[in-house]
């Protein structure tokens, strides 16, 4: 059984992932990506962009720590500068300007298979990078394994968070069309602004407790 601390740290890790992650915002890009294909084709490329995405997340979050110490970086730092880009990430679902970037992208996936007369792979580019293992998630995987030590239960949660993620990603992909029909744009894009509120909160936490951390100071009262 989890402790609470642990549970909070389970709903905490799980709630960023899903905010970064961003399935249901992303389903829509997918399937514009998809539908030229047959339905074959778009469980093909839904399972194989979210198993590219795990290998990333995981390689990043198990190898991450190696990385930082040959290059010389701190944890707090690591913190720090993860906040200030999840932040970033924050603004621009909160103002729609990434859904408008990722729809361009995939936009110019879509000419290029019109140009060619076939279907390309868009399994690995765009949809697994940057769209699901982008670098916003990258870099959570990293800290949050950090923060996890060599705790075994910590690991585990951070895993878990991940790959859940990657699962409930994985369905919401196979089932997009209908999806998308019921939801309709403006939905989408309201469950988009929501989470970039509070993905601008996770951000803002992450760079006081990098701040806190790198000069030592001291929490008032704790």
């Amino acid at each position: 059984m989890l402790t609470e601390i642990q549970f909070e740290q389970a709903i905490a890790a799980f709630v960023t992932f899903f905010v970064l992650i961003d399935a249901p915002g992303v389903a829509p890009i997918f399937a514009s990506l998809t539908a030229p294909g047959s339905p074959a084709y778009a469980r093909k490329m839904a399972v194989k962009s979210v198993f590219v995405a795990g290998l990333i997340l995981f390689f990043f979050a198990f190898a991450g720590a190696q990385l930082l110490h040959h290059l010389g970086i701190s944890l707090d730092a690591f913190r720090i500068a993860g906040g200030v880009l999840l932040f970033l990430i924050a603004l621009e679902m909160v103002f729609e300007k990434r859904q408008q970037r990722q729809k361009d992208r995939a936009d110019q996936v879509l000419a290029e298979e019109e140009a060619s007369g076939r279907l390309d792979d868009v399994s690995v580019f765009p949809l697994a990078i940057p769209m699901i293992a982008g670098p916003g998630s990258i870099a959570t995987a990293m800290l949050f394994m950090q923060n996890a030590g060599g705790d075994p239960v910590g690991i585990g949660i951070v895993s878990f968070a991940i790959a859940a993620n990657l699962v409930l990603a994985c369905l919401i992909f196979l089932i997009a069309g209908p999806l998308m029909k019921v939801m309709g744009d403006q939905i989408a894009g309201a469950i988009t602004r929501i989470f970039g509120v509070i993905l601008c909160a996770l951000a803002a936490q992450m760079i006081i407790v990098g701040i806190i951390g790198a000069f030592g100071l001291q929490i008032a009262g704790g």
